[in-house]
């Protein structure tokens, strides 16, 4: 059975590559003449709809680059090399032969595959053409997801435990906090998701207003965020700490006899031995705060990392 995509399969699959990807779809010929353009090249600046000459593919780069794409293009149809990205740059503007401003110029790669005729000689190539400023903003976009919560907005447990080791590679010392509201799984069993992610939510926000100039915040999971306090000592630092879940607990005075009584605590640790130390100490602090009836803050017993 021969499987493969007649003439309408084709152009269905190249509306689809140009809806969905934002590539421009190129149909060139054995020499590099463009025989077919999508339609969302014209956001370049380039219209060959009216165009009486076929235009060569070598038309779409900045002048200086000219030379270099065709010497690319002509080696991939001669079957002298593979085929692979390229980057060169685009003028957008009218002036395209003169124009050196920045503004007007644009960065593409471009990819191109020959495509095989019954005899096996090449019959020109399909390419597709990605613009490599958006590559870079959605590299950048993918950074940002890895390391960023995505209810909150805040550095996730990996940035703020990255955070932690340059810190003791420093020498440590500071403190960190781990604070939590109290009664998170008994708030998301009653009222449910929505209600559970708008109060973390929230008090993520009021971390924010809280934290003084310096402090790095966190969401370290669901329900405890993470807050580095360099700069102050244990006494500031708890006293900064007992401030927030007091202040907290004043704020989330329910409206209604039907509403949560909402309240938070903390957990406090020196920065020092290890990074799974010291969250470990910090969490520890948590936990007797929250044993202790919450809406307290805590440090755990110094011990000695084994």
């Amino acid at each position: 059975m021969k499987i493969g995509l007649s003439d309408v399969e084709g152009r269905v699959l190249h509306g689809l590559l140009e809806e969905t990807s934002g590539d421009i779809v190129l149909r060139i010929d054995q020499r590099g003449f463009i025989l077919h353009a999508s339609s969302n090249i014209t956001e370049l600046g380039f219209d060959f709809s009216s165009a009486l000459l076929l235009p060569h593919i070598t038309d779409l780069a900045e002048a200086d680059h000219a030379a270099f794409l065709g010497e690319h293009v002509s080696a991939v149809l001669e079957g002298r090399t593979r085929s692979g990205w390229v980057e060169f740059p685009v003028i957008t503007c009218a002036e395209r032969d003169t124009c050196r401003e920045t503004q007007c110029q644009r960065w593409h790669a471009l990819s191109l595959r020959p495509m095989i005729d019954n005899m096996g000689n090449i019959d020109g190539a399909l390419c597709l053409m990605r613009s490599v400023q958006q590559v870079r903003l959605l590299e950048g976009e993918l950074h940002n997801r890895a390391v960023t919560d995505p209810l909150t907005g805040l550095a996730n447990r990996q940035a703020f435990c990255a955070s932690l080791r340059r810190h003791l590679a420093g020498g440590g010392g500071q403190i960190v906090g781990v604070f939590a509201v109290d009664g998170m799984r008994a708030l998301l069993l009653r009222y449910g998701q929505r209600t559970a992610d708008e109060v973390v939510w929230g008090f993520a926000k009021f971390l924010e207003t809280m934290a003084l100039p310096g402090h790095e915040l966190a969401q370290l999971d669901g329900e405890r965020f993470g807050v580095l306090l360099p700069e102050m000592t244990s006494r500031t630092a708890r006293e900064w700490a007992e401030d927030v879940v007091q202040t907290f607990s004043t704020l989330a005075t329910p409206v209604s006899a039907k509403a949560p009584q909402l309240s938070a605590s903390a957990g406090l640790a020196r920065v020092e031995y290890t990074v799974d130390w010291t969250m470990r100490e910090a969490e520890l602090g948590l936990v007797l705060a929250r044993a202790g009836g919450g809406r307290q803050v805590a440090v755990a017993g110094h011990r000695r990392a084994a």
